[in-house]
């Protein structure tokens, strides 16, 4: 199968095309640097054809997609900066809805499918009980969220053959994320002030990937969500865990988003998502998200 993946210098499109190669499938990446800027770490990412591809040039995705005419689209590209979207939501919905547009139409035009990476944050964050997969209560909190629910919206009008896939708390090898950041701090600190009302779990990128292809694989459409399993926590569980995998003695103050105060957008109180449909569509569960932190700490060498 003839896959075009999008992002591939951020986090999951690196995992996401080393996944597909693995599997023999004909894997192109886009990114909008001139040539592949991500790590390096001797995988398949680094030898796949590479296609740079600014996303928000409507005539440019699909000439892109027309000329490569693939089977299949993974969407992993998009604005994730979540406190700068308030302060540039026009340059946010650009990426995270024209350009979703703009490919979802060029997928339709080449007949492919189209796999689409979306977030918890489409939802309002209110209450304990879990979202789920096929909910409609989307009440987006700030700019990032609007316009991911926005592209998504887009892939819904646009394709009948679609996946719409929400993670959330992603980290992964070719990029920043929480884990990195707390180990930076953790060595550096001898204590630090993390939110402990923000509950939701952790994905890894190399897992969701392996998930991924197993998706684009089947014809089994739809919005599902997808984080690795072991139940919901706080961040500032999730910094405890790390702290204790790396064996760091710093103290983790728990504090409310409030007193934390250094936030710029709002985010979700309530990121749980209920993963339920994935195996009543016979797709394999993510593993634990504290053995994936685990796996990740050792291929990271953190």
């Amino acid at each position: 199968m003839k896959v075009l993946v999008t992002g591939v210098c951020g986090q999951l499109g690196h995992d996401v095309v080393n996944e597909l190669y693995k599997r023999g499938h004909e894997v192109t990446g886009t990114d909008i640097q001139e040539h592949y800027c991500g790590v390096d770490d001797g995988s398949a990412v680094t030898s796949a054809q590479y296609v740079p591809l600014d996303i928000t040039d409507e005539g440019a995705v699909k000439r892109t997609i027309a000329n490569l005419h693939p089977d299949a689209v993974i969407h992993c590209a998009g604005w994730t900066a979540v406190d700068a979207a308030e302060d540039m939501p026009g340059e946010a919905d650009k990426i995270n809805h024209l350009g979703t547009k703009y490919i979802a139409e060029g997928a339709a035009q080449a007949d492919a499918k189209l796999l689409y990476i979306s977030t918890d944050y489409v939802f309002g964050g209110k209450g304990e009980r879990p979202w789920m997969s096929d909910s409609a209560d989307f009440a987006p909190l700030n700019v990032y969220g609007a316009t991911k629910l926005a592209g998504e919206e887009a892939v819904r009008q646009t394709l009948k053959k679609y996946f719409i896939v929400r993670i959330s708390w992603a980290f992964g090898l070719n990029g920043k994320n929480f884990v990195r950041t707390m180990i930076n701090i953790g060595k550096t600190h001898k204590s630090v002030r993390v939110v402990n009302d923000q509950i939701g779990t952790p994905t890894y990128t190399r897992d969701l990937a392996r998930l991924l292809g197993d998706m684009i694989e089947t014809e089994k459409y739809g919005c599902y969500h997808a984080t690795n399993e072991g139940g919901y926590i706080s961040w500032c569980d999730f910094c405890r865990e790390i702290y204790r995998q790396c064996g760091l003695n710093t103290e983790v103050i728990p504090v409310s988003t409030e007193e934390y105060g250094l936030s710029r957008a709002a985010r979700p109180q309530n990121s749980r998502l209920d993963k339920s449909k994935l195996a009543l569509n016979g797709f394999a569960p993510l593993p634990d998200w504290r053995d994936a932190l685990s796996r990740y700490l050792e291929e990271a060498k953190l």
